[in-house]
């Protein structure tokens, strides 16, 4: 049983957590700002500012993916899947990396059908989604793809780049990303374990969500596949 100077410890921890991501919120809408009022000709000056822009995203969306596995370890966050359109889905996240696209000056394609809809919980596949396109902006060349189909009873959605694709490791076992802290990389899987959680908390009867990673697609670089029952 967890004694009380250690759920004490937690609770800290978890408001810490919570209060680092608003402030980290709030920079990022400061860089965007800053970003929008750059001359077309600043150079360096805007590449600089999408570095700071997308190591902003990253540690935000890390410290959103921390809190809500502290909720969900809890029995705090109301999960609520609902039936939802993907196309509104991919809208909101072309929206919230927009400023981060274009000073990368990336492109970002997206599709998928007006009318397919999934039942999921949308702030949950939002975190998961969005984190997989800021880790994209990093590690493609210069495209993005955002996809969604409805395959074999199953809503798959997709985010693709046309980078080097992912390491062998992470290809024959995606969880094997979740087991270790990669000291060169300074990746923890806590991206991949949080996608994971998330997928799985989605069920039709016996079927689970899951994730899975692949190399190739449309644009032969890595596969984010989240899969939904």
């Amino acid at each position: 049983m967890e004694t009380s100077s250690q759920a004490d410890i937690t609770l800290f921890l978890a408001s810490s957590v919570h209060d680092m991501k608003n402030s980290l919120g709030l920079l990022g809408g400061m860089v965007e700002k800053l970003v929008g009022e750059l001359p077309p000709d600043s150079g360096a000056d805007r590449a600089d500012y999408a570095h700071m822009l997308y190591e902003l995203k990253r540690i935000n969306g890390n410290l959103m993916h921390l809190l809500t596995v502290y909720k969900l370890g809890n029995a705090l966050y109301p999960f609520d899947p609902v039936p939802a359109l993907v196309a509104d889905l991919y809208a909101d996240l072309v929206v919230q990396n927009r400023v981060l696209y274009q000073t990368r000056q990336l492109q970002l394609d997206i599709d998928v059908p007006d009318d397919l809809t999934g039942y999921f919980d949308v702030d949950l596949i939002a975190g998961v989604l969005g984190h997989a396109l800021v880790n994209a902006a990093n590690y493609t060349r210069d495209t993005v793809r955002l996809s969604a189909r409805e395959q074999h009873g199953e809503l798959e959605l997709r985010v693709e780049d046309n980078g080097r694709g992912y390491p062998p490791a992470m290809l024959l076992d995606s969880r094997a990303g979740l087991t270790g802290v990669d000291f060169f990389s300074g990746s923890t899987g806590l991206g991949l374990y949080f996608a994971h959680e998330v997928a799985r908390l989605h069920r039709n009867r016996d079927h689970l969500g899951s994730l899975r990673l692949e190399n190739g697609g449309v644009l032969g670089g890595g596969c984010f596949v989240l899969t939904l029952p």
